[in-house]
């Protein structure tokens, strides 16, 4: 019954608008985020333009919120949209610890395995771009939903490989008199992997969601 008079009332249809923009957000902080990777002198121009990019996606998140509170009917549950917004916005929360671990141990070469890392990043930006303004049509989007969820999981498995063979071959690099290089480098690689986990963070929040109007 609850289902039913759902759909005979007017909804909100903004929230798939904020929520596309925030994926957008996203996107251009991971493509920022690659851009430090690279090294070179451009990298602090991208190094603010990853923060500027985190303060963006905080406004959209805010406007979710309030949207909440002051909407009658939702397109799906509160705590989901709230859940879902939280859980894209934690994305560039650490994109922006990552960038500033970047910055404050001052490297110009962050190696393969960080570059494939943000590589990894960049492509969950933009699975997770393609998947979320989908949810404004969740039935007939369904399936190509959960294979864009999917590919996100995969993203995130390659990147744990990616991070464990870096930290690997980190080790076997060390040397007594570059144990700070080491722990630099190391917690260079364990914010990008975490980066990438947010994503899956994302995808499962989406997943739910389907699951439930489905």
């Amino acid at each position: 019954m609850l289902a039913w008079f759902r759909r005979l009332m007017p909804r909100e249809e903004g929230f798939f608008d904020l929520f596309t923009r925030h994926a957008d957000t996203i996107l251009l902080g991971a493509r920022e985020l690659q851009g430090m990777l690279a090294g070179g002198p451009e990298a602090h121009a991208h190094y603010g333009a990853v923060l500027a990019a985190e303060d963006a996606a905080d406004a959209v998140t805010r406007e979710v919120v309030q949207a909440v509170r002051r909407t009658f009917i939702t397109p799906f549950d509160r705590e989901d949209i709230l859940t879902l917004i939280g859980r894209m916005d934690d994305t560039l929360d650490q994109m922006k610890k990552t960038a500033k671990a970047l910055a404050l141990y001052g490297l110009t070469d962050f190696g393969e395995e960080a570059r494939s890392l943000g590589t990894s990043i960049l492509r969950g930006a933009e699975l997770l771009r393609e998947a979320v303004p989908l949810l404004a049509a969740i039935g007939p989007n369904a399936t190509r939903i959960n294979l864009l969820c999917e590919q996100i999981r995969q993203v995130e498995g390659e990147a744990d490989e990616v991070h464990d063979a870096g930290v690997a071959a980190l080790y076997r690099q060390a040397r007594p008199e570059g144990a700070l290089a080491f722990i630099a480098a190391r917690e260079i690689l364990d914010q990008l992997e975490k980066v990438v986990d947010r994503f899956d963070d994302a995808a499962n929040a989406i997943e739910g969601i389907v699951v439930e109007q489905v």
